[in-house]
């Protein structure tokens, strides 16, 4: 567990690179908080990884995707031979595939542009505002 919640329960978890049996597993950070959870699943439905992509400079995404590859992978044991987990951001090779793993890494600290681009629409929906 890599976030906790103010009332203590986990928020973010790092997964492993490789699963107990060797599958590879592409999402380093899992967003597990309720709330939190909730929040980004609506944002999802109104659209938000059709905005995300239409919004942030595709260049600092793909930057964002192969800083995330870089972490996760350098946590595969070394002499690792099987199969190894691809892409950045929760898989994706390119792109937003999913606002619940951008906003998980950049709860946890990742320079995450589409996580930024969350927390700002989470706040916004929180004070009753429109995005700008």
């Amino acid at each position: 567990m890599v976030v906790r919640g103010a009332d203590g329960e986990p928020v973010v978890i790092r997964n492993a690179p490789l699963l107990e049996d060797g599958t590879p597993m592409p999402t380093r950070w899992w967003l597990v908080g309720h709330a939190e959870r909730e929040a980004v699943s609506r944002l999802e439905a109104e659209g938000g990884v059709r905005q995300a992509e239409s919004v942030v400079d595709p260049d600092v995404l793909a930057a964002a995707h192969a800083r995330y590859a870089a972490e996760r992978d350098a946590a595969v044991p070394a002499g690792w031979g099987g199969p190894r987990p691809s892409g950045g951001v929760g898989g994706a090779r390119r792109g937003v595939k999913c606002l619940h793993a951008h906003y998980a890494w950049h709860l946890a600290g990742g320079s995450d542009p589409v996580g930024r681009w969350v927390a700002e629409r989470l706040a916004q929906a929180d004070a009753g505002t429109s995005p700008a």
